[in-house]
């Protein structure tokens, strides 16, 4: 294999599971993710990365490593003294592995200092301590400070993606990074879809803000933001939706109360407590019905932008929560999920009754909690899991509902989350998105942007970078639905779901595994990493390799994987630090590209 091979001359059998038209399965199946064709697929594609590993050497020693691309220097550094880490002993018994692994479902992604201090404080006192962390800079002012609100951007989305990949990748609070990210594909409005007003970027930013600001806080008033955010107004268009028109015979727009209720509260079916599907004669029940639009739609309507004496030529009023214009209000009487708001009650009133309504109903618990127990977890909690932690979400112990610090902690805490057996139990598990992978290298070995510039961009693109990128989701429906289940497969006769392999095939496999290849070797854009750490053990391919193993897999390599990756690493140069960097960039690139990473146990 030459050095200028990428993964496109992989020819690997990997399954086709190009996703068809969504339907509404949000509650029905379930993931054996042990016997996915992707992961066979791509352990496969091994064999062929350890021979790419040994191309990479660069004929012994010039220190060039095979790119997506072509070829480039590795950079040649001083000797590097191993950094000195004090001893860790752990008060509650928690091994580094199983700290790898916590974190892994709680953070952007591990390292060997988040490691420590979660052998230190014990799970619940990291969380804790990052409920405790104050926010970093807002994307919207780090925009401003960079300039962006000067008119010419006015109608650019330029900035944005920088906005965002800089707080997935560098913020201390990495707990509220991660369930940002979780909730902003709960309550999705993609920055494409922004539209009215300009300035995409600070309204998707601003969108992003408010969700973390929310995400420690209560539902209710999450969903109160949401409701009055002018980006939420401008995506599903309720912004400036006016009241029936007898003239002309216009309705309310019904966007937004249909994904209220569908996708942002209480789901399409109703549900029992621990997530099942309740039924009447083997018949499942919906939520609501055509009807319950139209009379939530009535709601939705005298909402605009809160100009205020500000003025529109600066992105300011995208951060203000819309206003009410009274003229444009529906006043008439308002029926929908048995609730009935009066006539003559008031846009502002009206909002506030229709939210706590939905607030109220017995499905939020159950389908928003399981949602994030996905997001965070497996894709296939248990029914008595999803139960356990609808009941914190129902009440945190002081009659409080909406507690999504409770939330986090049930999801987090719990026995399932927690135990070992879950590590080689089939049903257990989830794939690790595209944007979780790549977060989990950058974080792993500490990724910086010398320039602060956080030059990564827009990553959608599935056949040459990581097939999903913050913000940019195609649909009000995510990037994968909660209950996607793969075609052609045993996942549906196993009433299994796999909501991540909705946005998996052919292309966005190799795809990612080149633009990792080349992340790793060179960076993407300013943005590169930190591997003094790795430097020292570089010679010993087995002192890597666990190194690597511990702080990106949770020390979960399979001895297969373990043996081939080692094997390579071990018939590879080794004595300059040109080298050792080909040893670093060959073992990193093979363990992000196994099945072992790619799958989160």
């Amino acid at each position: 294999m030459s050095e200028n091979t990428s993964l496109t001359d992989i020819s690997a059998p990997i399954a086709s599971n190009n996703p068809p038209e969504s339907t509404d399965d949000n509650n029905k199946a379930r993931i054996n993710l042990s016997s996915t064709t992707l992961a066979n697929g791509v352990l496969a594609g091994l064999s062929a990365l350890s021979a790419l590993s040994l191309s990479a050497c660069g004929g012994g020693g010039s220190g060039a490593v095979a790119t997506s691309s072509g070829t480039s220097s590795g950079p040649v550094s001083p000797p590097v003294t191993p950094p000195v880490t004090p001893p860790v002993t752990p008060p509650v018994g928690i091994t580094a592995a199983q700290a790898a692994r916590f974190l892994v479902q709680a953070s952007m992604g591990a390292n060997r200092a988040q490691i420590a201090q979660v052998q230190l404080l014990g799970y619940s006192g990291w969380l804790d301590a990052q409920f405790a962390l104050p926010a970093s800079t807002a994307r919207f002012d780090w925009l401003v400070t960079k300039g962006f609100n000067a008119a010419t951007y006015q109608n650019s989305e330029a900035g944005f993606d920088s906005a965002a990949w800089s707080k997935l990748l560098s913020s201390p609070d990495t707990l509220r990074q991660r369930l940002t990210f979780a909730i902003s594909e709960i309550t999705v409005a993609a920055i494409d879809g922004l539209i009215g007003g300009g300035w995409r970027a600070f309204s998707a930013a601003a969108y992003l803000d408010l969700l973390e600001a929310n995400v420690f806080g209560n539902y209710r008033t999450l969903l109160q933001q949401i409701s009055t955010s002018a980006a939420m107004g401008q995506f599903l268009t309720f912004r400036g939706n006016v009241k029936y028109n007898p003239a002309t015979g216009a309705l309310p727009d019904e966007n937004y109360a249909r994904e209220l209720m569908q996708l942002f509260s209480i789901g399409l079916l109703k549900l029992n407590q621990d997530g099942s599907v309740q039924q009447v004669n083997g018949v499942s029940q919906e939520t609501y019905v055509l009807t319950d639009i139209t009379g939530l739609a009535r709601v939705f309507t005298g909402w605009d932008f809160n100009l205020d004496a500000l003025k529109t030529n600066t992105p300011d009023f995208l951060r203000r929560p819309m206003t009410q214009i009274p003229a444009r209000h529906e006043l008439g009487e308002k029926d929908f999920l048995g609730i009935t708001i009066p006539a003559g009650t008031n846009g502002v009133d009206s909002l506030q009754m229709a939210l706590d309504g939905i607030f109220a109903h017995p499905n939020i618990a159950p389908f928003i909690s399981r949602q994030l127990i996905q997001g965070l977890v497996t894709s296939n909690p248990s029914p008595a899991y999803i139960q356990r932690v609808t009941t914190a979400f129902s009440n945190d112990g002081t009659g409080v509902k909406g507690n999504l610090k409770a939330v986090i902690k049930a999801i987090l805490l719990d026995t399932e989350a927690r135990s070992d057996a879950g590590i080689t139990d089939p049903n257990f598990g989830k794939l690790r998105e595209p944007i979780l992978r790549f977060t989990a290298w950058a974080r792993a070995f500490n990724a910086s942007s010398a320039t602060n510039a956080w030059q990564i961009g827009d990553t959608t693109n599935p056949a040459t970078a990581l097939g999903q990128s913050p913000l940019r989701s195609p649909s009000v429906f995510n990037f994968f639905r909660p209950g996607y289940v793969p075609p052609n497969t045993g996942f549906d006769s196993a009433s299994l779901v796999a909501p991540e392999f909705q946005i998996t095939n052919e292309s966005t496999v190799i795809g990612y595994v080149n633009y990792m290849q080349r992340a790793v070797s060179t960076g993407i854009g300013d943005v590169k990493a930190d591997y003094s750490s790795l430097l020292p053990l570089a010679d010993n391919a087995q002192s890597l390799l666990d190194e690597l193993n511990l702080v990106l897999v949770a020390s979960q390599l399979s001895s297969t994987t373990y043996s081939l990756i080692l094997n390579a690493i071990n018939g590879m140069p080794s004595g300059s630090d040109a080298v050792r960097y080909n040893r670093i960039y060959a073992a990193l690139t093979m363990i992000l590209a196994s099945p072992d990473f790619i799958v989160q146990k």
